[in-house]
């Protein structure tokens, strides 16, 4: 029976890098995967989707071309199988970069599912094909079913898509983000249920590759965890791009056809309609992988389908720990690294810093894209906080003027008594990499007087992150 100090269930982004931190802390590590190295992220979600959107993008300007004073000789038309090809020799390219890891930091590669026994033992069995995707090989030199000990168990299983009774994914004419990943054919038209994240982005994607689209949202907002603000000017920018949307709503059921969907929406007043589109994106969120793996037995608190944690990533059984999406929001992969991190160091008996789930930022990688960290205006108020709010929008930046994309706005909050950054929230060209200037921010425990004296340079977007902070205190130098 094979000894470890750490085993990680899971080799997603939480999980390989946990792995990757153990081994540099001096632990005999383990890491077991099922499937796909480096997870959902890396092979289904966080970057080949934004492989399929780098398509998108260059689609886009090259069907604006002249906007810049360029003339493209010729018809521009979508190659669907070299999209799809390019995005999954992408995936393939982050998988073999997580074997390279794993083996640079003599983590070994456990292939199985791995079910929990008691604390300080795994049972590892072979992996069972699932329906719909292909069998994946383990990679050479990788371990295989048995019993293993380790000290310390850390899951990190992930989430899977969410699926509404009546409603669930059959892979042809209701999608996942696996299928929507992976298309035979550009559907002509297109439902997607959920406006979160997943669900914008590909209506992004596909309404820019030329489909129809209509976006049902139960709540009374596109986006719901955005800044109320920032989520109304995307939807207009959307709509503007002939994206539709029924907000409020909610897809009641599905009736199937040889190559359609016909869905009945329901709206708040009560009213119903029915809306017919070729394919049908379920994007109502994800659930955690809590299941099949002995939680219940061995007693592990869970609770609304996420395993329950401290601030070390400690469950209530001593011995078990728990990261990333099945460790509950923000299910995000950025937040999974972190916790990681966290868990590994705490275990080697560092000081750990718990996550500041408020300075964890969130992104949208659609055209335009949304970024965001900390408190909306809603929740700032809510939590009775006196406040100073600064917008800068993008067409009063020289840079966003010259690059084509004047439509933006970057939105501070701070509280008006201490100066403290509350937060950020952006929407516009690059805004993805521009909020973690205000990540960074907040987590120095910046005030508005020190990011008033940072010099930012010119001619950048990040200018208009300054002239919103300036705003705030009413000394805009541009608008």
């Amino acid at each position: 029976m094979s000894a470890y100090d750490v085993i990680i269930i899971g080799s997603g982004p939480g999980g390989y890098v946990a792995a990757i931190r153990a081994a540099q802390l001096g632990f005999k590590t383990a890491i077991v995967e099922r499937e796909h190295l480096a997870g959902i992220c890396s092979n289904w979600g966080c970057i080949p989707t934004k492989a399929l959107l780098r398509s998108a993008e260059i689609y886009h300007y090259a069907q604006h071309a002249k906007d810049y004073g360029l003339a493209l000789e010729g018809a521009m038309k979508v190659d669907t199988a070299a999209v799809v090809k390019r995005s999954r020799a992408i995936a393939a390219q982050m998988n073999n970069g997580v074997g390279f890891l794993m083996k640079k930091n003599k983590v070994d590669v456990i292939w199985g599912e791995a079910v929990i026994d008691k604390p300080g033992q795994i049972t590892v069995a072979p992996t069972k094909k699932k329906p719909m995707e292909p069998q994946v090989p383990p990679p050479k030199n990788a371990l295989g079913a048995g019993t293993y000990q380790a000290k310390h168990i850390i899951v990190a299983t992930g989430a899977r898509p969410r699926a509404l009774p009546g409603i669930e994914p059959d892979g042809k004419l209701i999608w996942t983000y696996f299928e929507a990943m992976s298309p035979a054919a550009m559907p002509k038209s297109l439902i997607v249920m959920g406006s979160g994240a997943i669900g914008v982005e590909f209506a992004s994607f596909y309404r820019t590759m030329g489909a129809e689209v209509t976006i049902v949202e139960v709540m009374p907002q596109i986006l719901p965890v955005e800044d109320h603000e920032i989520a109304a000017h995307a939807q207009k920018r959307f709509e503007k791009q002939g994206m539709k949307f029924l907000i409020g709503a909610k897809v009641a059921k599905v009736a199937k056809g040889a190559n359609e969907v016909t869905a009945t929406i329901e709206t708040a007043d009560g009213k119903t309609q029915t809306l017919t589109a070729e394919r049908l994106i379920s994007a109502v969120g994800v659930v955690g992988n809590v299941e099949n793996l002995g939680l219940e037995k061995l007693g592990v608190k869970i609770e609304r389908g996420t395993i329950v944690t401290d601030g070390a990533c400690r469950t209530n059984v001593p011995g078990i720990y728990a990261i990333g999406d099945v460790a509950g929001p923000p299910m995000l992969a950025h937040k999974a690294e972190h916790e990681g991190v966290i868990c590994v160091e705490a275990i080697k008996g560092l000081h750990a810093h718990p996550l500041d789930k408020l300075k964890v930022p969130g992104c949208t990688y659609s055209h335009p894209q949304i970024a965001s960290v900390g408190l909306t205006e809603k929740k700032a108020k809510e939590l009775g906080r006196e406040i100073k709010v600064g917008r800068f929008p993008f067409i009063g930046n020289g840079k966003a003027i010259a690059l084509g994309e004047p439509d933006g706005l970057v939105k501070t909050i701070f509280d008006a008594r201490t100066g403290q950054l509350l937060g950020a929230h952006l929407i516009g060209a690059e805004v993805t990499e521009l909020i973690q200037g205000f990540v960074v921010a907040m987590n120095l425990e910046t005030t508005e007087e020190e990011l008033i004296h940072t010099i930012f340079p010119h001619p950048t977007l990040s200018e208009t992150m300054k002239e919103s902070v300036l705003d705030a205190y009413g000394r805009a130098l541009n608008i």
